[in-house]
């Protein structure tokens, strides 16, 4: 397969469950060695995957000063808006445990994108989303967009693919683009 991610694009990958998307983020990421092939990246990376990396002992805000410290950043401003524009600030002496599942994703959003990374790939970003989440997921995702970052949205499905720059399907390893005919559900 080939993909280019550039700059201010926001792409998404479809697939059935088992087709391999969840292997093709690691490979991205950077956490699974590919078969063959080379994969070149260029600016700081976030990373959203489909499980979970929070400890159900940890509040929302330890995890967030347990990035800040692994990342390397002088100030959780940054994941301070994310928790207002996703509203779930009100949790952020809670312990994981507690949270939905949702909640728990919407941490797991925050902590990818609180170092501002030029690339960020999700893998089913918005699972256990209420309606209103997952609208203003796709504002901010059209927001990161805007200010230059290259976005993979990785899917089982895209109900929202007339929001996206390009659409691939992944079927049995092999990455094709779809035609984007609109706002209707694009499932495989």
């Amino acid at each position: 397969m080939s993909l280019d991610l550039h700059a201010g694009r926001l792409v998404g990958i479809v697939g059935e469950n088992g087709a391999g998307k969840s292997t093709l983020l690691r490979i991205l990421a950077g956490d699974l060695a590919a078969d063959s092939g080379v994969v070149e990246q260029t600016g700081l990376l976030g990373c959203c995957p489909q499980e979970t990396v929070l400890h159900q002992a940890f509040t929302v805000e330890q995890h967030l000063r347990f990035f800040q410290a692994a990342y390397g950043i002088s100030s959780l401003t940054r994941a301070f808006e994310l928790l207002e524009q996703l509203r779930f600030s009100d949790y952020r002496h809670q312990r994981v445990e507690t949270l939905s599942g949702g909640t728990r994703q919407k941490l797991n959003l925050t902590l990818a994108l609180m170092h501002d990374p030029k690339v960020l790939l999700l893998d089913e970003p918005y699972q256990g989303f209420d309606w209103d989440t997952y609208l203003r997921f796709w504002d901010l995702a059209g927001a990161l967009r805007e200010r230059g970052c290259a976005v993979l949205v990785v899917s089982h499905l895209a109900y929202d693919a007339s929001r996206l720059d390009a659409l691939y399907r992944l079927h049995a390893g092999v990455l094709l683009e779809t035609d984007q005919a609109g706002p209707e559900a694009v499932a495989v």
